[in-house]
C-alpha cells in the first residue's frame, strides 16, 4: 500500500495530540464545532497490507473475475464477499482476505469523496476483522494491533462508521491498544451520529447507567431507542438494554428522550 505524504504526517501524531484532541459532547458532536475530521488519523504501518497473490480461477474466468483481475475494486469487493460468505463459491477466507488486500493496497490514498471510497473503507474493515481473529490454518494470525491499524485508517481517513465503532470497542476493552475510555467514547459518538446502531446502543447504555460517563438518562434512552429500531433479532443485548432502560426510566426521562428523538429525526431530514 502506498503511503502519501498526508498519511505519513498523520501517522506521526503523538500521544499528546490524542489527549488534546477535541472533546465530544455525549451526543457525539464536537464541542468546538469541528466535525469528524478532527479525529486523529492513525495510518497503517508499513507500505502494504499484504501483497496479494494472483487468483488462479478454476475453469473459465467469469466476467466478474476478469474485472477483478483488471483492478476494478467493485469486482474485487464482490468476489471477496462471495468467498467470505461462501455465496456461490466454496467459503475461502484466505482468498477473501487477498481480494480485500488488493483493494487496500491499490486504493488506500483514494480521495474519501471518490465513488469507490466506501468499498475501500469496507475493505479495511474486513481486513481488521480478519486480523482480529486470524484465519485458521493460514499465515494470517490474530494480530490485534494490526486490526486496530486497519480500523483506525478506515475510521479516520474515510470516516467509516463501522470502523469507528470497532475502534471504539478496542479502546474501551483495551484490545490492540491501551484501554482509553475517553478516546473510545469519542469514536462511539462519531459512529452513533452516523447511524451505526451498535454504537448508539453502547453509548446509550453507558449514558443511561452512568458507566464511565456522567449519567444522562434521557439522552441514553434516546440512543437506545434509535438502536433497538435497527437491531437484528439476534442482537439480544441491544433489545435487553433498551427494555431495561425503559423499565427504569422516569416519566420525565421518557418525555425528554422523546423530544430528543424528535429533534434527531428532524435533523436527519434537514
Amino acid at each position: 500500500m502506498r503511503i502519501s505524504r498526508r498519511v505519513v504526517i498523520a501517522a506521526c501524531v503523538t500521544v499528546t495530540s490524542i489527549v488534546t484532541a477535541p472533546a465530544f459532547a455525549f451526543e457525539g458532536t464536537a464541542t468546538d464545532g469541528q466535525g469528524p475530521s478532527a479525529a486523529v488519523i492513525a495510518a497503517p504501518s508499513g507500505v502494504a497490507v499484504l501483497k496479494a497473490a494472483p487468483v488462479a480461477p478454476a475453469g473459465s474466468l467469469t466476467a466478474l473475475q476478469y474485472a477483478a483481475e483488471g483492478g476494478h475494486p467493485a469486482a474485487q469487493w464482490k468476489l471477496g464477499r462471495m468467498y467470505a460468505d461462501g455465496n456461490g463459491v466454496p467459503r475461502d477466507d484466505l482468498r477473501a482476505f487477498e481480494y480485500f488486500s488488493r483493494i487496500a493496497n491499490q486504493h488506500a490514498e483514494d480521495n474519501p469523496a471518490a465513488p469507490q471510497a466506501t468499498i475501500v473503507a469496507n475493505a479495511f474493515v474486513a481486513l481488521g476483522r480478519y486480523y482480529t481473529a486470524g484465519i485458521a490454518n493460514s499465515r494470517i494470525k490474530a494480530d490485534p494491533e494490526r486490526a486496530r491499524e486497519m480500523y483506525s485508517y478506515a475510521a479516520s481517513y474515510f470516516g467509516n462508521a463501522e470502523a469507528q465503532y470497532s475502534l471504539a470497542r478496542m479502546y474501551l476493552d483495551g484490545v490492540g491498544a491501551p484501554r482509553d475510555v475517553k478516546y473510545g467514547v469519542r469514536w462511539l459518538g462519531l459512529a452513533a451520529q452516523k447511524g451505526q446502531h451498535q454504537a448508539q446502543a453502547l453509548l446509550g447504555q453507558m449514558l443511561f447507567n452512568g458507566d464511565h460517563l456522567q449519567r444522562q438518562a434521557a439522552r441514553g434512552l434516546m440512543w437506545l431507542t434509535l438502536a433497538q429500531e435497527s437491531a437484528t433479532a439476534d442482537e439480544s443485548w441491544i433489545h435487553e438494554s433498551y427494555n431495561a432502560a425503559i423499565r427504569k426510566a422516569s416519566e420525565d426521562d421518557r418525555a425528554m428522550a422523546l423530544k430528543m428523538l424528535e429533534r434527531w429525526v428532524q435533523g436527519r431530514r434537514d
